[in-house]
């Protein structure tokens, strides 16, 4: 996590200090700053505006973490609250260490994470008030972001909360296999489309954009599927874009299952390639001729790519290079060409709490 720390006395100065080496310590990358004449410390970056430094810190952060009172932080970050999956987690801790309260983002963000972290490592206590937590209750929101899953209607993501808070039952049908015991109140179910019942409420994990098991369903979708891509040298990024989005859509997976761009070294400053990787968020994963052609399985071939690159295919075979099956083979327009693989994974019920750090 990237965290920003802010400190506006002394004595809270001294805290965050504290705070940020712990947490450095367990893997987070932390930065503090202060503002005020009474915070210089080493290792503390002086601020003079606080509205300037929150606005960045909501851009450029993982979390933010106040140690101040909470009345400080809440009118500091309201102007920049926008989306509960979009926002930074928020942290506040008095400067006595006493409370870590998790202020927004607690879910999706890991602020309720965070909160339990930070009285840890200062011997205080948390102050978590999400509804789920306080009732130790499933939270599917929190649950997906753990497991990689792309949260499609997060609007139905509200009502699953609801009626798992009232003690009814919530379907949940997976594509991909399933490790551990279901939480409380979440009930798995192979549904039909033909025999849905109208009032039913469920949890799909599917890379069809079409699966809706259940009259109101919550779609997830894993990050599973690897783009392996070929193309003319200086082609159209919207060439490329293009019959990616036609090769997903054949194959019905939504665009958001995509967690990589796999493509030949040869192509590593490719305009239209690279292009598109940082358009879509997407890992751009490089293999070299020759580990390209000890990629196992049956691919098709070309002895003019063979001859240009020094491997029969270039697409399927870094598609898959990952380890994943093919999901579609190569596909050519426009001097680009593109397959689909799927990586092989699961989704883990284990430890739906997050472990040491569950309410």
């Amino acid at each position: 996590m990237r965290i920003w720390a802010m400190c506006l006395t002394a004595r809270g100065c001294e805290l965050a200090r504290v705070l940020a080496n712990a947490l450095a310590a367990e893997g987070d990358e932390v930065r503090v700053y202060g503002c005020g004449r009474h915070v210089q410390a080493p290792g503390v970056q002086v601020c003079d505006d606080l509205h300037a430094w929150t606005r960045e810190a909501f851009a450029r952060s993982d979390a933010l973490l106040f140690v101040s009172a909470c009345g400080i932080a809440v009118r500091a970050i309201a102007p920049f609250v926008r989306d509960k999956l979009s926002d930074p987690a928020v942290v506040c801790v008095d400067e006595a260490g006493s409370f870590a309260v998790s202020l927004l983002s607690g879910h999706v963000g890991g602020a309720n994470k965070l909160a339990r972290r930070v009285a840890r490592a200062c011997g205080g206590q948390a102050v978590v008030t999400t509804a789920t937590d306080v009732n130790e209750t499933f939270a599917v929101d929190e649950w997906a972001v753990r497991q990689g899953l792309v949260m499609l209607n997060r609007d139905v993501a509200k009502e699953v909360s609801a009626a798992l808070l009232a003690g009814e039952s919530v379907g949940f049908a997976s594509d991909i296999p399933v490790v551990g015991t279901l939480p409380a109140g979440l009930v798995q179910t192979e549904v039909r489309a033909e025999s849905r019942n109208a009032s039913a409420l469920g949890v799909s994990v599917s890379l069809d954009e079409r699966k809706r098991p259940f009259a109101r369903t919550l779609r997830l979708v894993p990050r599973t599927v690897v783009v392996g891509v070929g193309c003319r040298r200086g082609t159209d990024v919207r060439d490329v874009a293009a019959l990616v989005d036609a090769s997903l859509a054949e194959v019905h997976v939504a665009s958001q299952a995509v967690c990589a761009l796999a493509t030949i070294d040869l192509k590593a400053n490719e305009p239209g390639i690279v292009a598109l990787a940082q358009e879509r968020g997407w890992d751009l994963r490089l293999f070299s001729a020759e580990k390209l052609v000890q990629v196992p399985g049956s691919f098709s071939a070309s002895s003019f790519v063979r001859q240009t690159v020094g491997v029969d295919n270039v697409c399927e075979r870094a598609a898959c290079a990952g380890g994943g099956s093919l999901l579609l083979r190569k596909h050519a327009a426009h001097g680009v060409t593109v397959a689909l693989a799927v990586e092989e994974r699961c989704v883990s019920f284990d430890d739906p709490y997050g472990g040491s750090d569950a309410p």
